[in-house]
């Protein structure tokens, strides 16, 4: 919460508000607030300042990795060595232990522990235990030489105008496949009007293909201000 709002609560408090009330004028679930007043003093004791300070200063210190539970990283190491994926162990552990939420984490910490440096919970060497067998982690939006593009435009490098449908004639599309990918049909759509185009395509759905059917569509349209 920040100092702003805790003053508010210290307002609500002082008029004798119901924690319902004082949530609905600070923007803040119940419970959050209901914890805010319980940690710092009650409704008697809680003071907006000594509540802000408190809180940046438990922000300041390190956080304990949840790994840090013997038992529960004694858990996760095993199932590491025998190969299971760090997703597999989260939801198992979930399944396992359903009333002891000390033994959850998710897969995430698990992979923070084994890659990060300085994190300490989990061996290094069960790095190797992973079914990728990767010393480091690969970025998801990572694009390998098999699956990239060499001449891609990343959507997010399209211009203003596009972006917010004030100037027509930019589309966006997708394709539709059928059983098994034996089929396909491409269905751009102009992105001001939302005026839609079907494209058949017979042989292929390469991109090379699709920009074929593409341009042929566009070229079929009639001109600007012509009649039907």
């Amino acid at each position: 919460m920040s100092l702003a709002e805790r003053e508010e609560v210290g307002v609500g408090l002082q008029a004798r508000e119901t924690f319902t009330a004082i949530a609905a004028k600070v923007g803040r679930a119940v419970s959050t607030v209901s914890r805010e007043v319980a940690a710092n003093g009650g409704r008697k004791d809680y003071r907006a300042w000594g509540a802000h300070r408190q809180a940046e200063q438990r922000a300041r210190r390190p956080q304990v990795s949840k790994l840090a539970n013997p038992a529960l990283a004694e858990q996760v190491t095993a199932w590491l060595e025998e190969l299971w994926s760090p997703e597999e162990i989260s939801c198992r552990l979930r399944q396992e232990f359903p009333s002891g939420p000390m033994m959850w984490v998710s897969h995430e910490t698990i992979y923070q522990s084994l890659f990060v440096q300085g994190r300490g919970e989990l061996r290094r060497e069960l790095v190797r235990c992973l079914r990728t067998g990767r010393t480091k982690r690969r970025r998801r939006d990572r694009l390998d030489g098999k699956r990239g593009l060499p001449s891609m435009v990343n959507i997010s490098e399209r211009p203003a105008e596009a972006n917010d449908r004030a100037v027509p004639a930019h589309w966006e599309g997708d394709l539709i496949l059928g059983s098994h990918g034996r089929s396909a049909v491409g269905t751009p759509v102009e992105r001001t009007t939302r005026f839609p185009l079907l494209l058949h395509l017979p042989n292929d759905h390469s991109a090379d293909e699709v920009a074929t059917a593409m341009k042929t569509a566009i070229g079929e349209l009639p001109a600007e201000g012509s009649g039907p």
